[in-house]
């Protein structure tokens, strides 16, 4: 079924909610997600490489162990879900060009160490670790060190040796990276240069691993949409400590000598898209997670009746240097997602 012929591209987002992924009918082909494939498949080209990794539609980004394949989110298959995406977590996940180009590097880079077996290497071991090393909950980024290239958010690289492989391969792959000039005297040139050698040696050679498996393929998945985003909503949800009262009280205030000013609760619904953009922007976060957290301080403030103290404009960069330090603190205390 093409897609422009899906009945549930008219309907509203209450409506779609109720389909189950498996109903959805989509297929890569012509969707806004093919031309970014068909970029990456040059870049491969460009440097030599006659693999080609497979995709398949699921529920999410992932490249599982063993297949030299990728899974896409459903959403990259149709704006219209991708406007659901935007609606339910407020950001989509790879939803522009550079953003998709750089996801599909990375994801290619566990794909062709699975396609030719390159975990098995004892030079890669050294070099980035071993694989069997068991993924943390979370990891506490260093974001100065030059140990590690920096391309996903959160200086993925430093999370696990699969994903610095991954990420290093990323930054290779990358036409406008300009490696050689942009990590000159890092730790981490040589692990460029490491995966330069290792992608020229297999330059022309067909890999040894060519199953097509699809684990999790949307025509399998059975939940509703409704369903996916509860979970996913949860996943990402609220789970920062209690730094609300001390905080905002440094901002607000209930005094009587401020009972004509603006409402603090107010104020903060003014501008809670715009900081929330812009503190997920610095920090690496989800827009979802800290918009959570506005929800909180904005019932707070309306609890207890807060008022906007000083200049509107110097208290909105006020607030958004508050929300970002305690959002780093949080992160930095060791509270920091894994997507695999």
């Amino acid at each position: 079924m093409a897609s422009d012929k899906l009945q549930w591209v008219e309907w509203t987002d209450e409506q779609i909610l109720d389909l189950r992924l498996c109903d959805l009918g989509l297929k890569i082909p012509a969707s806004p997600v093919a031309p970014y494939i068909r970029q990456l498949y040059r870049e491969m080209k460009q440097r030599g490489l006659k693999f080609r990794p497979h995709f398949w539609l699921s529920d999410d980004w992932f490249t599982p162990d063993g297949v030299p394949g990728i899974a896409l989110p459903f959403y990259t298959a149709h704006t219209r879900l991708q406007r659901l995406e935007l609606n339910k977590m407020l950001e989509v996940e790879g939803g522009t060009a550079e953003w998709c180009m750089r996801i599909l590097r990375h994801e290619a880079g566990h794909a062709i160490e699975n396609a030719y077996r390159l975990r098995r290497l004892r030079s890669r071991q050294k070099l980035f670790g071993k694989s069997s090393k068991a993924y943390p909950e979370w990891y506490t980024p260093k974001p100065y060190s030059k140990r590690y290239v920096v391309h996903l958010d959160m200086w993925y690289a430093q999370s696990h040796p699969d994903e610095d492989f991954a990420e290093t391969f990323a930054v290779w792959l990358d036409p406008d990276s300009n490696w050689k000039v942009r990590y000159a005297g890092w730790p981490a040139f040589r692990k460029l240069q490491y995966i330069d050698e290792v992608m020229q040696s297999l330059a022309g050679i067909p890999p040894p691993i060519l199953n097509t498996k699809r684990i999790e393929p949307l025509a399998s998945l059975k939940k509703t949409l409704r369903e996916h985003y509860d979970e996913k909503r949860k996943r990402y949800g609220l789970d920062f400590p209690d730094f609300y009262e001390r905080d905002l009280r440094r901002l607000f205030s209930d005094h009587s000598d401020y009972s004509q000013n603006t409402r603090a609760d107010k104020y903060l619904l003014k501008i809670r898209k715009g900081v929330r953009k812009k503190v997920a922007f610095w920090t690496g976060e989800y827009q979802y997670t800290i918009d959570q957290v506005l929800k909180e301080m904005i019932a707070y403030c309306r609890q207890h009746k807060l008022k906007v103290v000083g200049n509107e404009e110097q208290t909105k960069l006020d607030f958004m240097v508050l929300l970002t330090v305690q959002t780093m603190n949080y992160l930095n205390d060791g509270h920091h997602r894994i997507a695999l």
